[in-house]
């Protein structure tokens, strides 16, 4: 349901409670105003909350019921005192509520102590974040993540969310060729992740069906629950560092761990094809870099030894800038 509709049809409810409430006492309009005030003020309070956690609500509720709980065993204890009826009930309201508050307290100091059966909600100290990595579609179809759940670099629970895990399907199942291939790729590394050893993986069933991009619920989810996000997406990139999340780049960690080249260092190289300039030849090295090499077209199909005259780091990757070595 539409979050607008619900809040509407909380105040239609409000309007026709508090005219039933006040108006065998002839004041129906005072108890439409009234009504609209209370839920206006509850509306505002509920806007007020959005910055209250899933986990910390939960947590709370948890040492709420352990103490309501701790203080009924006490409080009947007490019943088998031959105490009077006021005394015995001032003790009862006095234990409830010392017992609710030290449950709530303890149990949002020692979350890690306690579970509770909500899916994807785990209690934990508020000292000690838990470490979540949500994968997007693209990082799964890249494949390079199984490669690092097998090194360990990666710590932390891993999150697929079910809409990611739709969309994936989708791609799968497309008419086109390329599509199909990419999609049944991204499910085949899927599969081998929720193999490897030691790496937790589960899948997140929020949707977020007012959200139409799998991007924008992503995004969103992260939020939820203080989660990084791992692609190879520039742009899912950008607009997540910019609402404040934490994004793991795999091209970026590429690039970082990249060879360090230097000017005048020399490297063979085979030309594959015409650079963009006049008379350039480019060339790859085995990580995927792009070798230019300055007058080299007569030499495509030749592996050639050159020289490092510079490098240029672009968004997209590095560039190594070449000239031949006579």
């Amino acid at each position: 349901m539409n979050l607008l509709l619900a809040r509407i049809l909380f105040v239609v409810g409000s309007m026709i409670i508090g005219f039933q409430t006040l108006a065998p006492k002839g004041a129906s309009g005072f108890g439409i105003l009234f009504g609209i005030l209370a839920a206006l003020i509850m509306i505002f309070l509920e806007i007020g909350l959005r910055k209250v956690s899933v986990s910390g609500l939960s947590s709370a509720v948890f040492g709420l019921i352990l103490g309501l709980i701790m203080a009924k065993l006490v409080g009947d204890a007490f019943s088998l005192a031959q105490l009077e009826a006021d005394t015995l009930s001032t003790i009862r309201v006095t234990l409830t509520l010392i017992f609710c508050y030290l449950g709530m307290v303890m149990a949002l100091r020692g979350k890690d102590e306690f579970n509770i059966i909500i899916p994807y909600v785990r209690l934990r100290r508020q000292d000690q974040p838990e470490d979540i990595n949500l994968l997007d579609t693209s990082v799964i179809i890249d494949g390079r993540i199984v490669d690092i759940c097998k090194t360990k670099f990666l710590g932390g629970k891993i999150i697929i969310p079910r809409f990611v895990l739709k969309e994936l399907q989708q791609i799968a199942d497309s008419t086109d060729a390329i599509k199909r291939q990419r999609g049944r790729r991204g499910l085949e590394m899927l599969h081998t992740v929720q193999k490897e050893p030691g790496v937790d993986i589960s899948i997140h069933e929020e949707d977020f069906p007012e959200i139409a991009e799998v991007d924008a619920k992503l995004v969103k989810l992260a939020k939820l629950l203080n989660a990084k996000i791992l692609t190879v997406d520039f742009n899912l990139n950008r607009v997540a560092a910019i609402q404040g999340i934490k994004v793991l780049n795999i091209n970026e960690l590429a690039n970082a761990i990249k060879p360090v080249v230097f000017p005048g260092e020399e490297m063979k190289i085979k030309l594959i094809k015409e650079g963009k300039e006049h008379n350039q030849a480019v060339g790859y090295l085995d990580d995927g870099t792009m070798v230019v090499v300055e007058d080299a077209r007569r030499f495509i199909g030749q592996e050639v030894k050159v020289a490092v005259t510079s490098v240029l780091q672009t968004q997209a990757g590095r560039m190594i800038f070449t000239k031949l070595e006579k």
